[in-house]
């Protein structure tokens, strides 16, 4: 597919599926779902929001099923066992019914209702992926972070500033023409080089990033990277032979 060159309409009102990975976060979890919620009302009148429980080990999925009990727009669904960031982002993407995919982290460190700062966007570009305008994190995690998006950017010909911000907006027939693979920190990556390859725009708008309060992070271990470096150079490889999975033009 290629998308046109031409500016469109921003659309003010959009259908939409909005989900959050979450892997023990139920001190987090209700807030969050709450939060993605009254967003959801600011940009949509036919919206979803989906709760993606990757086999946390805590009180998570229960918290889930209550908020979907609660509210009719959500709905939990349940990764048995755990299968990592991307196996809990392929799980959001195949679940979404909606016309867009919105997905951000279920750990309270990005503020939802700054969704309404990607649709402007979209009058010339088909998926918005943010960056993190201050990112509260450690010098040690925004030099790592820097040197993946540098050679992300490099091997798929990209120009982007957060490959892995967890603010991204995409049309949901993108995963009627693609099949995510990774199950590990490759996924925003893996995703964004198959949408370029297929001719989809690709545009960039800051968002604010806020101190994680409760929980743990659970991405900087070392065989999460490992993984992460393996799957890079394994994606590459499909890619420049041809093999990356399409499922249509």
């Amino acid at each position: 597919m290629s998308s046109s060159k031409t500016q469109r309409r921003v659309p003010q009102r959009l259908s939409l599926s909005a989900f959050m990975p979450c892997y023990n976060e139920e001190g987090n979890v209700e807030r969050t779902t709450l939060a993605l919620l009254a967003a959801c009302r600011e940009v949509s009148d036919d919206f979803e929001v989906i709760i993606v429980n990757d086999g946390s080990a805590d009180r998570t999925g229960e918290i889930a099923e209550r908020l979907a009990r609660e509210h009719p727009q959500v709905r939990a669904v349940h990764n048995r066992p755990n299968r990592g960031y991307g196996g809990a982002l392929q799980r959001g993407f195949t679940e979404a019914r909606k016309e867009w995919v919105f997905y951000t982290d279920g750990d309270g460190q990005f503020d939802p209702r700054e969704i309404t700062e990607l649709l402007p966007a979209l009058a010339s570009c088909d998926i918005v992926s943010a960056y993190r305008a201050d990112r509260k994190e450690s010098a040690v995690r925004k030099l790592n972070a820097w040197a993946w998006t540098t050679l992300v950017n490099l091997l798929f010909g990209m120009k982007l500033r957060d490959i892995d911000c967890a603010f991204k907006l995409y049309p949901r027939r993108l995963f009627d023409q693609i099949i995510p693979q990774s199950e590990g920190a490759l996924i925003d990556a893996e995703v964004l080089a198959k949408a370029k390859l297929k001719g989809y725009r690709i545009g960039q708008v800051p968002v604010h990033h806020y101190p994680r309060q409760i929980g743990e992070q659970t991405g900087a271990n070392l065989r999460v990277i490992a993984r992460a470096f393996w799957e890079l150079f394994r994606l590459y490889g499909d890619i420049r032979l041809g093999h990356d999975n399409r499922r249509g033009r």
